[in-house]
């Protein structure tokens, strides 16, 4: 169903509520959280593949104790490896989830943004959202976890369909070694992660509505910079704390160190070996890493919106 009936009885189609504002601001705030927190993120997924069984992969004691750990056998060069499709399936994540989010949003709303949908119709927006978003960025992110977990002691001749020299060459190896399943390795855990950018856009988007409808001013009316960074952190705390586990699971499916069958034996193992505390790891950089860069994204985004909005007003 591609159309809508307004109060008009005008049909409205999805496609004519398409803007490429949400796009352009989306990947802009993308990028840019991406570049600045990068090293966080790559230390999170090292965090969260260790299970403690794995002899070759370095133990880090802390978030300080890997930093220093990467740099002093890595270089700095090591703490940004995996940025390139970082940045690209940030970059793309966000744009296209901000567009595919505010288009069906916009389409429930039947072209009147001033209407408020409610939680369940947030969630609904952000939970289809999401699901096209994986689709359609899940092989970046195989490739962004695969090139994070090199270590330094893995250096092996360029032939090894296990070591990758960029981006591109993972592609490549992994497509001829494990074929087009192999870009989609995490990809239901990763459904699972849906219902955290869901419940994150609906706690964040039913803030600013009952902040603006309390201030007496139409929901979407802009915000200052400082009220964005602070929607964006309590949205964040709060899906990340309610959903991480997934996380983790969904990075040890895409790590090419281990073996599991498939998402169930995955859990399974994770909790006969670690019990609960082995769904948590990587939380605290986790956390370190993703509340300011949603902060970041978020608040760029929507200044970013607002001023390509204003522009052609």
């Amino acid at each position: 169903m591609t159309t809508i009936k307004n109060g008009s009885s005008k049909k409205l189609s999805i496609f004519s509520l398409i803007k490429y504002e949400h796009l352009v601001a989306g990947i802009s705030g993308g990028v840019t959280s991406t570049l600045i927190l990068h090293p966080l993120d790559l230390i999170k997924i090292r965090f969260a593949v260790n299970d403690g069984r794995q002899a070759a992969i370095p133990q880090y004691r802390s978030l300080s104790s890997a930093f220093a750990t990467i740099f002093r056998q890595e270089g700095f060069r090591g703490l940004y490896k995996g940025v390139t499709p970082n940045v690209w399936g940030s970059g793309s994540a966000w744009g296209f989830y901000f567009l595919f989010y505010n288009t069906i949003k916009t389409w429930i709303q039947g072209g009147n943004t001033h209407i408020a949908l409610g939680p369940t119709m947030h969630m609904v927006a952000a939970a289809e959202a999401g699901i096209l978003t994986l689709a359609m960025t899940n092989p970046i992110w195989v490739v962004k976890t695969r090139l994070c977990l090199q270590y330094s002691n893995e250096l092996s001749p360029s032939g090894d369909s296990t070591n990758y020299r960029g981006m591109t060459d993972a592609l490549k190896k992994i497509y001829r070694t494990e074929g087009f399943r192999g870009f989609y390795r995490g990809f239901v855990p990763g459904m699972f992660g849906v219902s955290h950018g869901a419940l994150q856009f609906m706690t964040y988007e039913e803030m600013k509505n009952h902040y603006n409808q309390y201030r007496r001013l139409p929901i979407d009316q802009k915000l200052t910079t400082a009220e964005y960074l602070t929607f964006a952190a309590i949205s964040k705390l709060i899906a990340a704390a309610a959903t991480y586990p997934y996380q983790v699971i969904r990075a040890r499916l895409q790590d090419h160190h281990l073996h599991y069958e498939g998402t169930w034996d995955c859990i399974k193992q994770t909790w006969r070996f670690e019990r609960w505390r082995g769904f948590y790891k990587g939380l605290g950089p986790n956390l370190t890493r993703v509340v300011p860069a949603t902060m970041i994204t978020f608040a760029t985004y929507e200044n970013m919106f607002h001023y390509l909005r204003e522009g052609k007003d």
